[in-house]
């Protein structure tokens, strides 16, 4: 069955039940964890260059590390999912991050960082893996990107709160505190995670008219999909593309933000604090709102190709005028064009992530989120790397932010060359369809 037929079947009525938002919440709090304990490096560069005597080229081989790993745990997460499932998986996941980032306050040389950024970088990697999986799950086709936008707004909270709580904590107790103190406290969430979740089919409070919601869309039982299937599949290859092409974006707005935002307006630990928080609140209502408005086109009638491509292709849009932000004097204007770039990311973010589902059974839907990840990681690699190699060298950012402008046509592009209808793959089947 394609997307636009299956858009166009008819579904039960929305039920009264909602504990599927639920599942979603703790998505969002936990995306909320992984990007406050991911961005605080970001935050505290300027008092760890200045403590540690640290280059833009020491800092951006932390993040190269950290990046590396991501790449590798993306992969092999991915893969977890599909065999472990989202509850233990994600479990396991955040252990690991979690003592990874405790681990930070102990270490003193950029070798230590590198080490103990790389062991986040594994554990972090299992975080949109296991949401991916968790909202396929429990959720319909035509929900999907709406619950993928909301849990990946936690991103955007996780950075908003990062510039708000860290400087504070680290002003009154040392950095070191600061990681050990937010690592502790994140501990709560998988008590709460190992309490709650469950699958749909399992759960002992979930409704007979919200299950059958959630099953509207019938798919064959698929136990396995090896890995020499899904890499064979044009689909696979779109995901991935998208991912290596605006990953990168993304993390060179975590990473260097804020010391962009000190270099060029002059502003400390504590006053880019308030830029941050609004170019991170424009983020949320992207990643909502991106979300929202592909699920809103479907339930008009739209086919999953349409809903998904012209929202990417309205976000591609809107990222541009990041183009001229170097040349910007004033700090607010700038930030409003960085905030609208970050948030056409996330909208952009959240229907890419959504077209794993629409294409792959949920079966495959881990592993296919976990190459797409790595593809990502890599780029964020080259992007480490060429931010330290033009910022040392060149003393200016415009060059980084002309590979953010461009990189998601770029990306929209090779998403609608791989896949030109988002055609759904059979895998049951057993017929390798290229044209995924």
């Amino acid at each position: 069955m394609t997307a636009k037929e299956t858009s166009a079947t008819t579904k039960p009525s929305v039920p009264n039940g909602r504990y599927r938002w639920t599942i979603v919440a703790l998505l969002f709090a936990a995306t909320v964890i992984n990007y406050v304990d991911r961005q605080m490096i970001g935050v505290l560069k300027p008092t760890l260059s200045n403590e540690l005597g640290w280059s833009e080229s020491d800092f951006a081989d932390v993040i190269f590390y950290f990046t590396m790993a991501y790449a590798f745990g993306f992969l092999v997460f991915g893969k977890v999912m599909d065999v472990l499932g989202a509850r233990y998986g994600y479990a396991v996941a955040f252990v690991i991050w979690q003592a990874a980032h405790i681990a930070h306050g102990l270490a003193s040389s950029v070798t230590q960082f590198s080490i103990v950024r790389f062991a986040l970088g594994i554990g972090e990697a299992g975080n949109f893996p296991a949401a991916i999986k968790a909202v396929t799950e429990w959720f319909p086709a035509r929900e999907r990107a709406f619950a993928i936008g909301i849990f990946n707004a936690g991103s955007n909270v996780g950075a908003i709160i990062t510039p708000l709580l860290v400087p504070v904590i680290a002003v009154a107790y040392g950095w070191r505190a600061a990681f050990v103190i937010t690592g502790v406290v994140s501990f709560v969430w998988l008590v709460a995670w190992l309490i709650v979740y469950r699958r749909p089919a399992e759960h002992p409070r979930l409704g007979a008219e919200e299950r059958a919601w959630i099953d509207q869309d019938a798919e064959p039982v698929v136990t396995a999909v090896p890995w020499s299937k899904v890499l064979r599949m044009r689909g696979t290859w779109a995901f991935a593309l998208g991912k290596f092409c605006i990953d990168p974006v993304w993390w060179f707005f975590l990473f260097w933000l804020p010391g962009y935002l000190g270099d060029r307006y002059g502003l400390d630990l504590l006053s880019f604090g308030p830029p941050l928080v609004v170019i991170y609140l424009l983020s949320d209502v992207g990643s909502v709102a991106g979300g929202w408005f592909s699920s809103r086109l479907i339930h008009r009638g739209a086919s999953v190709n349409f809903a998904r491509k012209i929202t990417m292709l309205i976000c591609a849009t809107a990222v541009l005028p990041v183009f001229i932000v170097q040349s910007v004097d004033n700090l607010w204007l700038a930030v409003l064009i960085i905030g609208l770039a970050t948030a056409a990311h996330q909208a952009f973010s959240a229907n890419l992530y959504t077209i794993v589902p629409d294409l792959f059974p949920r079966a495959a839907v881990g592993s296919v989120t976990g190459i797409g990840g790595t593809a990502g990681a890599i780029g964020g690699m080259a992007m480490a790397k060429y931010a330290g190699f033009v910022l040392d060298n060149m003393n200016t950012y415009a060059p980084l932010f002309a590979v953010a402008g461009s990189a998601y046509f770029i990306a929209l592009g090779c998403i609608h060359l791989l896949s030109p209808k988002l055609a759904q793959v059979r895998i049951e089947s057993r017929q390798e369809l290229a044209g995924a």
